[in-house]
């Protein structure tokens, strides 16, 4: 097989993506199912996960929060029960946290962005780690990161602490993981065009006391392109990651951003 037509997925892959209802992770559900795979979703939002599993029949998914222990433990159930096993995890699962200086983000605010960003990627990769190494179609763990993973990000501490973490143990992973043929990567998405994001513009331009719309052309004057990424360039870039295109690419954080300059 040629690199160029190498460049999608092999048909029949078995993928979990984890709060793959909507955004980032319903267009990624959404892609590998295009190319012909198996795909299952978590996702904490119950009508979310109706709403994606109805309009692409063959999705499969599972109620849980990926912050919790035990609800992990009820997808694997369910993963060994509707795919058989495991070819690609992605870990999705984030949230914005809060956002203000240091001195004004309380305890819980912090706890809970690292529950949701960084707890998760261990419940669901140490649980995933045993099937990806029983799989034979070139397995694959990719780490939902951000820019916010290779920038500073004032006012958003929790939320940048979180994914330099993430590409922390992306990186470890690789290196563990890498005699049992297991490739682990990072994608780290910059500033991706969406409710989530407006609502993190919204919040940004309150602290810093300007208009909604002076907070967004500050964004967008930071991006060498100068425009947001779409959630389908995220999507592109993991489909690539999973090809056989990719096989060589291990350790990786790899940006989806126009070329973010700074925060």
């Amino acid at each position: 097989m040629s690199i160029v037509a190498s460049l999608r997925p092999p048909p029949g892959l078995r993928v979990l993506i984890t709060a793959g209802a909507s955004g980032i992770g319903a267009a990624i559900a959404r892609a590998f199912h295009g190319t012909g795979s198996l795909v299952h979703v978590c996702d904490i939002d119950r009508a979310a996960l109706d709403r994606l599993v109805a309009s692409a029949p063959g999705i499969t998914g599972s109620m849980a929060d990926a912050s919790v222990a035990g609800d992990v433990d009820l997808v694997f159930d369910d993963v060994r029960g509707v795919l058989g096993g495991l070819d690609v995890l992605v870990n999705n699962a984030g949230i914005a946290g809060p956002t203000g200086a240091i001195e004004s983000i309380d305890a819980a605010g912090w706890e809970r962005t690292i529950d949701v960003n960084l707890n998760s990627q261990y419940y669901f990769a140490r649980r995933a780690v045993p099937l990806l190494k029983q799989s034979r179609a070139y397995p694959v763990l990719i780490a939902m990161g951000s820019v916010a993973g290779r920038l500073g990000y004032p006012l958003r501490t929790p939320y940048a602490a979180s994914k330099w973490a993430i590409v922390g143990l992306m990186k470890s992973l690789a290196i563990e993981l890498g005699p049992h043929d297991i490739r682990v990567n990072a994608i780290l998405p910059g500033v991706v065009e969406g409710e989530r994001m407006q609502g993190v513009i919204a919040a940004r331009a309150a602290a810093a006391g300007v208009s909604v719309d002076a907070m967004r052309e500050q964004y967008l004057q930071k991006i060498s392109l100068r425009r947001m990424v779409s959630a389908d360039d995220v999507a592109a870039l993991a489909l690539f990651l999973c090809s056989p295109a990719a096989r060589n690419l291990t350790g990786q954080a790899i940006s989806v951003d126009g070329n973010l300059e700074y925060l």
